[in-house]
């Protein structure tokens, strides 16, 4: 089993009076500054031989002693499940995700996951963040989604990856159909999102408890009763696009979650909704990738029937 790692520093002149988890957070590029967070409360930072609090400023000459805990592998199984590959270096890949397949292994699906494959096609070269060594998972997409799914296979990726994401610099871009037809050529919605006050398994768009949201909505063909749309994320909060689009009366063709009393004419597995355009700064050479996942097959037949 590997054992834990310790760290020694020293505060220069230079870094005096700054926060100490910001201080560590800058120091060890592999772990997050919440998780850092959580192991000063737990004790394990100590300054000058003493345990310390998140909100200590350093000063001068501090002598910092930082004990990483050894990482915990997770139970889970590489699977050869063949994988849709759109992109891949040394550093990361973009999968498709097809329909119906989970990201990451839970309760009621341990097998079958993209972790599973990604598992059995890096051979173990993934990320591992935080001390859980998460098998390069730094985003997800719902199980009925479809589309582009960032892998990282190192930390040094997997950081710089997650502060994209959460600097919201990350493009993305979603194609869906949706109920009913939307008159505006374009469309922004601006509605914060949280849990749902009386059903803590959905999102809700919620203006006392919600996080800032901002979906830029474009229609890209519309039909007799529903609309083709495009959905730029200007932030990715949980579920957004299937809450924006329900919050605007417009929700996407086949939600059973947000659109439980709407029934889809047609056979599909969930909502209608892919991850099509995934644009990024490559972690280490600064380049700008882009991919484009094409419309899965019943996403294409049902824009066929939708024209006739």
């Amino acid at each position: 089993m590997e054992s834990s790692k310790i760290y020694r520093f020293q505060i220069t002149e230079e870094m005096e009076e700054e926060r100490i988890d910001k201080a560590l957070s800058g120091w060890i590029d592999s772990l997050s500054r919440s998780y850092i967070q959580k192991l000063l409360k737990e004790g394990m930072v100590q300054v000058n031989g003493r345990p310390v609090k998140a909100n200590y400023h350093v000063r001068y000459e501090d002598e910092i002693c930082f004990e990483l805990p050894p990482a915990i592998e997770p139970d889970i199984l590489p699977e050869k499940i063949p994988l849709d590959i759109l992109y891949e270096d040394e550093d990361l890949l973009v999968v498709n995700k097809p329909k119906g397949m989970v990201v990451h292994p839970a309760a009621g699906h341990y097998s079958g996951t993209l972790v599973n494959a990604v598992l059995e096609h890096c051979k173990g070269n993934l990320s591992g963040i935080n001390g859980i060594l998460r098998p390069g998972i730094v985003h997800r997409i719902d199980r009925d989604t479809t589309g582009s799914v960032i892998i990282c296979k190192n930390d040094f990726a997997h950081k710089i990856i997650a502060d994209q994401l959460k600097s919201h610099s990350v493009v993305r871009h979603y194609h869906a159909i949706c109920y009913g037809v939307i008159s505006e050529d374009e469309k922004t919605i601006c509605a914060p999102i949280g849990r749902h006050p009386a059903d803590r398994k959905k999102m809700a768009v919620n203006e006392k408890n919600g996080k800032h949201a901002v979906t830029h909505l474009k229609v890209l063909q519309r039909f007799r009763n529903y609309t083709y749309i495009e959905c730029r994320l200007e932030t990715g909060r949980t579920h957004q696009i299937r809450v924006h689009m329900a919050h605007i009366g417009r929700p996407l063709l086949g939600d059973e979650v947000y659109a439980p009393g709407r029934k889809s004419p047609f056979k599909l597995e969930g909502q209608c909704l892919h991850a099509k355009i995934l644009g990024f700064r490559h972690p280490r050479t600064g380049e700008y990738i882009e991919t484009d996942a094409p419309l899965p097959a019943y996403f294409c037949h049902l824009l066929s029937v939708l024209k006739d």
